[in-house]
């Protein structure tokens, strides 16, 4: 598999390498790399999860482009084209486009996605939302989508039905408990929750403290 990761590396990096918003080439090597932990500990095949996670966010590149939102069913053909360069068969192919189609798809919503492979690459991606890189990904997001740290008019509560279609959250902090205070208790696998549990005790505290701090509570 590493192989194969290295054929695509240099197609990925130049699709990537300006991109500032949180889905980067870094985040993608993270995911990949959790994605195989996570394989390790979980089953599923080693070059299905691989790869999938490596060119999971290729829909976020399109979306930049076209100023709306874009489906991760929407990079497919990409996916495709690029993968047809690479010695996997059809049905590898297919199994990755699957994974990529359906990572975003939260059971929250009553989306469930039962293949092992899809679901690692999921918690993988869930997991690099969460915890000290999390917020840092957060707000590097928030800055590139014009979206205000905090906004203390809007009530901050968790969002039952959120989903990435939706509209931007009111302001970061909001998107805390929109979405990613709920990640922990929704991975799909025994090893994705325990590595959640502790980021998100850490981001609770953390945002703990950007309140105090808002509201002056000293």
């Amino acid at each position: 598999m590493e192989d194969l990761i290295n054929e695509l590396r240099p197609i990925i990096f130049e699709l990537f390498k300006e991109e500032s918003s949180g889905h980067d080439i870094g985040h993608l090597e993270r995911t990949m790399n959790t994605a195989l932990y996570l394989q390790q500990k979980e089953g599923g095949d080693r070059i299905i999860i691989g790869i999938s996670a490596f060119l999971h966010d290729i829909h976020r590149i399109m979306q930049k482009e076209k100023g709306v939102f874009v489906s991760p069913k929407d990079s497919l053909p990409i996916v495709r084209k690029i993968l047809s360069n690479i010695a996997l068969s059809d049905e590898q192919i297919d199994k990755i486009c699957y994974c990529i189609e359906f990572h975003e798809n939260y059971n929250w919503n009553g989306e469930n996605v039962n293949d092992i492979n899809a679901l690692i690459v999921q918690d993988a991606d869930n997991l690099d939302a969460i915890g000290a890189i999390g917020i840092g990904r957060t707000f590097s997001y928030g800055g590139a989508h014009n979206v205000p740290m905090y906004d203390s008019k809007q009530p901050l509560k968790v969002k039952n039905n959120y989903s990435e279609t939706n509209e931007n959250s009111p302001s970061t902090i909001h998107h805390f408990y929109e979405k990613l205070f709920k990640l922990a208790s929704n991975m799909n696998t025994k090893a994705a929750r325990e590595l959640a549990e502790n980021r998100t005790d850490f981001m609770k505290k953390f945002v703990e403290e950007f309140l105090n701090e808002w509201n002056a509570n000293y």
